[in-house]
């Protein structure tokens, strides 16, 4: 069959990761060849790349750099890894892709969204996932469950008033593209999620 690529997004302690295992265990459990990966991130040199981005001790990285590090790693994620793998078939779900660059940079750092989606329609060969799950969740609930998990990386200390931009810019986003975009509300029971997700991704799969 053709491959299917799905994309996780929201803000941080949305609740990504344990969507994700649900999801890989479904896939696993029906037969599909299913590859889960990340961004930024991926593959050696992209990981490389999300070391530099992600480093607390980089506070004082410009925003253009930010986006264009961002791309790069996906450029080089997307031609190594995520194209190859679709187009053997596989189910690819990644953790964060484009969209999280449009609002996190966009929209949240002012950069623009048309000019991060036009960089990276570039860095992207212009790949576009089947479908995004967006995980909708209060910011400030959000921070509140990452801060008593770990560390917190740059983009993590950034100020609430940015992680409320953030969550109004996936928001705006999910207006711009309905047809992909299913936004969940994030606050509902992990299992509710994970049966709104399922009958989404469903609708993907060969009868």
């Amino acid at each position: 069959m053709k491959g299917i690529f799905i994309t996780i997004e929201g803000g941080d302690g949305s609740g990504k990761s344990t969507q994700i295992d649900l999801l890989m265990s479904y896939f696993d459990e029906h037969g599909f060849k299913v590859l889960l990966t990340r961004e930024p991130g991926g593959t050696p040199i992209s990981e490389k790349i999300r070391a530099v981005i992600l480093d607390s001790n980089n506070m004082e990285m410009d925003n253009m750099t930010e986006v264009l590090l961002y791309a790069a790693a996906r450029a080089q994620h997307v031609a190594e890894f995520i194209k190859p793998s679709i187009e053997q078939g596989k189910v690819v779900i990644c953790d964060r892709f484009v969209d999280s660059s449009v609002v996190y940079q966009g929209y949240a750092r002012g950069v623009g969204i048309d000019a991060v989606e036009n960089i990276n329609s570039y860095a992207t060969l212009g790949l576009i996932p089947d479908l995004t799950i967006l995980l909708d969740l209060p910011p400030d609930l959000g921070l509140f469950r990452k801060k008593n998990q770990q560390a917190l990386d740059r983009l993590e200390l950034e100020s609430d008033a940015f992680h409320l931009k953030v969550n109004e810019g996936y928001r705006l986003l999910a207006k711009r593209h309905q047809n992909r975009i299913l936004t969940v509300d994030a606050t509902k029971s992990i299992e509710d999620i994970h049966q709104i997700i399922l009958e989404a991704i469903k609708a993907l799969l060969p009868k």
